[in-house]
């Protein structure tokens, strides 16, 4: 039935996101054909492939490279290298009813836990003063070390209670899978503490890549029905593809993640249904760049006679990548937030690279971009 009914709906609803004017609106024709380089340099796996491995070399042996980064990726996705200089994307997005989500996005350093704490405590006290972030977000693994048997989480709960303290929601990200259902249980936990029938604070990751995650979702809504409490739910589809199934093959275990797109596809959306279904105990914030998918989570609303602009569903997606679906679903009317990345450009790197190798490996993805970017460009013209 679900299929029918997004078959039904991408046809009527296909040009939702074809209007270029929409959505490139904040873009001046340079910044335009500066993205247009820089996709049209994702299109090569090779080029990025070869890119990476610089930037690695370039990093490890302290190469005077942040000029070239910062004018190559580190522009088109990330706002800044501090709050402060996040604050000009912060405004130009609010200008289009596109809120922000303040993400301090150094990964993979474990050894600056304090410095980590710091700037995320940062995100939540600036979001509590300034009505354009939305939410704030960290992952667990820059705070707390999953190779330690003793794990103090004293660190992400002071987090967590400052952002209830602030009514300012926050997201925790999902990661890896050896690590990730540690993460799972910590959430859960948190989701009981902090969150309560009636106000959402901790919101809970969903990679429905992943063949167990639909399930694993319907099972925490069961358990905090019965503890009466609320539970938000980030989805996505998943970010680590490539490193999961490499690691499975090298240590001759079954894949967590689905064979093939279209399961994973039907797993994101069944998921969708499911939480809007349950939208009186569930928030949903749908974090894709998956056109089908927005027009589905719409389409489900109107069904249902959700407003627009419910408080309690949220679409999102990353900065520098699909402003034609986040500006155009703003300017419709819906609750539309981008990932505003921020941190010191050399710590950014692993960040800069994941965006690389998805928009290099995702089927369809740059080359949809760079036809949409020419298409705007085509139009100013004339």
């Amino acid at each position: 039935m679900l299929k029918v009914v997004l078959i039904i709906f991408v046809i009527l609803f296909k040009n939702m996101f074809e209007n270029t004017e929409i959505g490139f609106k904040s873009k001046s024709n340079k910044r335009l054909k500066k993205s247009k380089k820089l996709f049209k340099l994702l299109s090569f796996p090779f080029l990025v492939k070869a890119g990476k491995f610089l930037l690695l070399i370039s990093n490890k042996l302290k190469l005077p490279s942040n000029k070239i980064i910062k004018n190559l990726f580190f522009d088109q996705f990330c706002g800044g290298e501090t709050i402060e200089e996040c604050k000009n994307c912060i405004n130009e997005l609010n200008e289009y009813n596109i809120g922000s989500i303040l993400d301090y996005s150094v990964e993979g350093d474990i050894k600056n836990i304090q410095t980590t704490k710091k700037e995320i405590i940062n995100t939540i006290q600036e979001a509590k003063n300034n009505e354009n972030i939305t939410f704030c977000v960290f992952k667990m693994s820059a705070l707390i070390s999953f190779n330690s048997k003793e794990r103090n989480l004293d660190c992400i709960n002071e987090i967590c209670q400052i952002a209830k303290d602030n009514s300012v929601p926050i997201l925790i990200d999902a990661e890896e899978s050896w690590i990730q259902d540690e993460i799972d249980r910590i959430t859960e936990k948190l989701m009981a503490k902090y969150n309560t029938k009636d106000k959402t604070i901790i919101f809970h990751t969903i990679q429905l890549y992943r063949k167990d995650k639909l399930n694993y979702l319907k099972k925490i809504h069961l358990n905090a029905t019965k503890k009466k409490h609320k539970i938000g739910l980030k989805l996505v589809r998943g970010a680590y593809m490539e490193k999961e199934r490499n690691r499975a093959i090298k240590n001759g275990y079954e894949s967590p993640i689905h064979n093939t797109k279209k399961e994973c596809d039907r797993d994101f959306n069944l998921a969708l249904e499911y939480c809007i279904k349950n939208i009186e105990e569930i928030e949903i914030f749908s974090g894709t760049h998956n056109e089908n998918s927005c027009v589905l989570l719409a389409e489900l609303m109107k069904k249902n006679n959700l407003k627009k602009n419910d408080s309690r569903i949220h679409f999102s997606q990353l900065l520098g990548m699909s402003d034609h679906i986040s500006f155009n679903l703003s300017e419709k009317g819906y609750n539309v937030s981008k990932y505003v990345p921020f941190g010191p450009i050399k710590e950014m790197i692993p960040y800069l690279i994941r965006r690389a190798e998805e928009n290099s490996s995702v089927k369809g993805q740059t080359s949809r971009e760079l036809n949409l970017i020419n298409q705007e460009l085509n139009r100013r013209k004339n």
